[in-house]
Order: C-alpha cells, then structure tokens, then sequence
C-alpha cells in the first residue's frame, strides 16, 4: 500500500484483540470459541466428509496432523493472516463446524469467509448466525472494510448462508477454482462496513 494512503486497519489490531466467543441463538445452544487440541478428532472427522472434501477441499489428517493444524490456526491469527472459531456445543462439546476469516488484509481492509459444518451441526441456521456474529466482529471491532464469500454456483447451501447472513451476490467468477470435477465458476458475495 502506498505511503499516501494510511492502512484501514493498523498492524497489530488483530493480534492485540482477544479472540471473541459468541452464543448463536435458536441452533441448540452452538456457540463460537477458539479451537482447542481438544477438537482434532472433528477436524479428522470433516478431513473425511465427503461434502466438506468436495466443496472445502482439505488435505486428510491424521489426529497429530489436526493438532498441528490447530495450533498453525492460532499462529496465523497472532501474524495476522486469519482467525477460525469452532462451531460446538456448549458447554465443552467438541467442534461440529468451522467459522474464519482467511486473506487477512488489514492495510486494504478487506478478508474472506471460509466455514463448513459436519452433519451433526447441519439443518438449525448456524452458519448464517455465526456468519452475521463473525462479521459484525470483524466490521465493528476490528475495523474492517469488506468481507466477501466465495462458492461454488454448484454449492446451494453456501449460497443460501451467504444471502441469510445479509451477503449479497455481486456476481459470478468464471472457472475459478478447481475441484476434483473440474473447474467451478463461483459466486462472488460480499458487504461492505457500510452497509
């Protein structure tokens, strides 16, 4: 970024502010917190689902592998690269979801969403409420400018997340990422602190 132009969020911002956690009303007591040790064999287990496989498209990992994993995810919201919650059930229940930011960057003000939910967490509006806790954090506290999602056209589910969760399609991205099918045009959705 130019010397001209001042960052829209100052290094250190994300780094410096505790990571929140979030009730999500009307799911059955799922909540958002940081991702423990605790939580590997979810991870193993959404390595392995088919639909997390196909539509995320994550290496497979063993249970060392998912702790290793958890602790790269803490290590890159501490460098300011992204932040990820687990969605679980409280009190102490295991990750049954995923919920982050990912391509942080704070001088242009901008990230992007990534989630994904195991069966057990499928079907009670998480990921829209999550997204909308998610957002309002990233807008309100840490000062964000614009947050985008990304999916497949093929991917219905994400899309309906993004709409509920206030993101509206911007448009399509021909043959933007490559699944194990081939290439996927994508929808571009997205808000503004503005908005």
């Amino acid at each position: 970024m130019s010397d001209a132009i001042p960052p829209v969020v100052p290094a250190g911002r994300l780094a410096s502010l505790p990571q929140p956690e979030f009730h999500l009303p009307g799911t059955g007591g799922l909540r958002l917190r940081p991702w423990t040790a605790y939580d590997a064999p979810a991870l193993v287990e959404a390595c392995h689902d088919p639909d997390i496989r196909y539509w995320n498209r994550p290496s497979l990992l063993d249970e060392a592998g998912a702790v290793a994993r958890i602790a790269r995810w803490e290590a890159r919201r501490r460098a300011e690269e992204g932040v990820v919650w687990a969605v679980a059930p409280a009190p102490g229940g295991r990750a049954v979801g995923l919920i982050g930011l990912g391509d942080v960057d704070l001088a242009g003000g901008s990230a992007e969403f990534l989630y994904w939910l195991l069966p057990a967490g499928r079907g009670r509006g998480a990921m829209a409420r999550a997204t909308d806790h998610v957002g309002r954090w990233a807008f309100e506290d840490l000062g964000l400018h614009r947050l985008r999602i990304t999916h497949s056209v093929a991917n219905p589910a994400s899309c309906a997340v993004a709409v509920r969760a206030g993101y509206p399609l911007e448009g399509t991205m021909r043959a933007a990422l490559l699944h194990a099918d081939g290439w996927h045009d994508e929808h571009l959705h997205a808000r503004l602190r503005t908005d």
